[in-house]
């Protein structure tokens, strides 16, 4: 058996191009055949004020005429903004995005569930940690959740140390608090980690597909630094990537053919890291 690139793909805004027929070639002089879109590849705002449907047929013939799938697209803003009014508008930027998402050709929408900083929403603030903040948070959620549910997409919400929703523990909870079938998992692992917590790979990462993967959409592909102190290219780092897709064959996520989303690289490490990933995919 070969290696399997089938179902792996990657962030188009990976490629930075001028236009986004260049931007989809450039994808595909990989074997990849999935992205994870962003409406910035098509010169237009992540979250838009306005979406012509003109706009999003092209966006879709672009990707189909390639013979690629979209996985997803970003809807990412922070939900519990202290910029009441940001927070807001970017719920209304939202909106508009999930109703022009059958246009686009994806059901799937990525979002963060925020953090108390001001400024920078993939940030820790100790202020996530109180139950104000969850409350907040699982407030928004529950509106996000009703204008996905409204045009008939799924919102995905991904666990990471600088949000509020930080572990598996606490997206399980989220999950189980929202109930609703419009709101799924993007799963990282390499988000999953603090500075100290790799000598608990194991143990972090058998927890999050032990709790989450009824509820996985997607399968987040980075790396973690060896002191657990950040983020890196795949296979760049130390994340156990065989005992990922062990788990991730287990508990039948191959068999569901739930896409695995390289990010978090410069273009000139899409090779090799392709392959680390392709790698594992195939022989865990």
């Amino acid at each position: 058996m070969g290696v399997d690139y089938s179902r792996l793909g990657i962030f188009a805004k990976t490629f930075n191009r001028p236009t986004l027929g260049e931007t989809l070639d450039a994808v595909c002089a990989h074997p990849i055949r999935i992205v994870q879109f962003n409406l910035s590849c098509a010169g237009l705002p992540t979250l838009p004020d306005h979406l012509e449907e003109a706009e999003c047929k092209a966006v879709a013939t672009a990707v189909r005429d390639r013979g690629l799938t979209m996985a997803a697209i970003s809807g990412t803003f922070n939900p519990i903004d202290p910029d009441l009014a940001r927070r807001e508008d970017n719920l209304r930027k939202f909106d508009v995005l999930a109703s022009k998402c059958h246009i686009l050709g994806t059901r799937i929408i990525t979002l963060c569930t925020g953090t108390c900083d001001p400024e920078d929403m993939w940030r820790h603030h100790p202020g996530n940690a109180e139950p104000e903040a969850w409350d907040d948070m699982a407030a928004m959620m529950k509106r996000i959740v009703a204008i996905a549910e409204a045009h008939d997409v799924i919102a995905a919400f991904e666990p990471e140390t600088g949000n509020v929703v930080d572990s598996a523990l606490r997206a399980s909870r989220l999950i189980d608090e929202i109930g609703s079938a419009h709101l799924k998992v993007v799963l990282d692992p390499a988000n999953l980690f603090r500075p100290g917590d790799i000598p608990r790979m194991a143990e972090v990462l058998d927890e999050a597909f032990a709790l989450l993967s009824p509820h996985i959409v997607l399968l987040h592909a980075k790396d973690v630094l060896p002191d657990g102190s950040g983020t890196t290219a795949p296979g760049s780092g130390v994340l156990d990537y065989s005992h990922v897709f062990r788990r991730f064959k287990q508990n039948k996520l191959w068999h569901k053919k739930i896409p695995v989303i390289l990010h978090g690289l410069c273009e000139d490490k899409v090779g090799g890291s392709l392959y680390c990933v392709a790698l594992n995919y195939s022989y865990s």
